[in-house]
């Protein structure tokens, strides 16, 4: 079981080298990134984008471009395209974000011809690694999905599983978060939770234990949870896996805390997709970068054994 980042890199260590086709690669941040995941053996990668501008960035930063190959196409689109059909074809094993925007880069992933859709909606998944807590979080959606129904809520529990999974996380620990554990009629959001507990108790969703509605506190406090009114009985306290938010507010909230209140590693990725799709932002440090790819190479590698 993965307890940080490093036990993902050891992960990456044991698989056979994935490939990742980035778009639009022409850029200064994501190739540093590229270039020290090929260091580490996480990952080959495939460059799509302005040749004469991949170089010129790779002369700067002292990347060694022997060996790697480079898909000339100027045009941000086309170029996504063509690094997103690699994926689709088999070619390379994940798909990442280069210098265009998320609107384009996505409509290449869902791309009827060429992309990486699966007919379901698409989620978000973010790993954490945080000082103080033995265990690895997965927080979602807290970037992607604003208003999630009880249906798309199922549906990303299924997916983070699955993320988990790979990270070596055998019967992941899902906290539905709500302001409170009790089920209140004038909170949606505790009335689904209890829903999703109850699919899960009767094996509509499995491969994972539910409970909800449980506030975040009970959720990741094993302190707190002894201090609370009917938490003996409760199936998760204070070790909760998975947080899954109640929409993108309570979640990007929570992750721009952590991000700037704690002493963290985390990696990103986009869910819902036939591949592993590394969708990073500009403001991503180098090392959030370079664990994201970790991330989808041992999603890659869980997915291929899957078949």
């Amino acid at each position: 079981m993965s307890a940080s980042f490093s036990d993902i890199l050891k992960q990456v260590s044991e698989c056979s080298t994935k490939v990742v086709s980035v778009a639009a690669a022409q850029d200064e941040p994501v190739l540093e990134a590229v270039a020290e995941a090929r260091k580490q053996g996480i990952a080959e990668p495939i460059l799509v984008g302005d040749k004469a501008k991949i170089e010129e960035i790779a002369a700067k930063i002292g990347m060694d471009l022997t060996g790697i190959r480079i898909i000339d196409e100027p045009d941000v689109t086309e170029a996504s395209l063509k690094a997103v059909k690699l994926v689709h074809d088999g070619e390379a094993d994940m798909y990442m974000k280069g210098i265009l925007d998320t609107k384009t880069f996505l409509k290449s992933v869902l791309n009827k011809e060429c992309g990486l859709r699966t007919g379901k909606p698409l989620s978000h998944v973010a790993v954490f690694e945080i000082k103080g807590i033995d265990r690895l979080l997965f927080l979602t959606d807290v970037a992607f999905m604003p208003y999630p129904t009880l249906e798309d809520k199922e549906v990303i529990i299924n997916y983070t599983v699955e993320v988990a999974n790979a990270c070596g996380v055998e019967m992941p620990k899902v906290a539905p978060l709500a302001a409170v554990e009790v089920v209140n009629e004038k909170m949606p959001c505790c009335v689904e939770a209890a829903q999703l507990t109850k699919w899960n108790e009767e094996g509509r969703i499995t491969g994972c234990i539910v409970d909800g509605p449980l506030s975040m506190d009970l959720a990741i406090d094993p302190e707190a949870s002894k201090h609370k009114a009917g938490a003996a009985s409760r199936k998760i306290v204070g070790n909760a896996d998975i947080l899954l938010f109640p929409d993108i507010h309570a979640g990007n909230m929570v992750y721009k805390t952590i991000t700037h209140l704690t002493e963290f590693k985390n990696g990103c990725i986009l869910t819902g997709t036939k591949a592993p799709v590394v969708l990073t932002s500009r403001s991503d440090s180098f090392e959030t970068k370079i664990n994201s790819i970790a991330l989808a190479a041992v999603l890659a590698e869980h997915m291929n054994k899957k078949g």
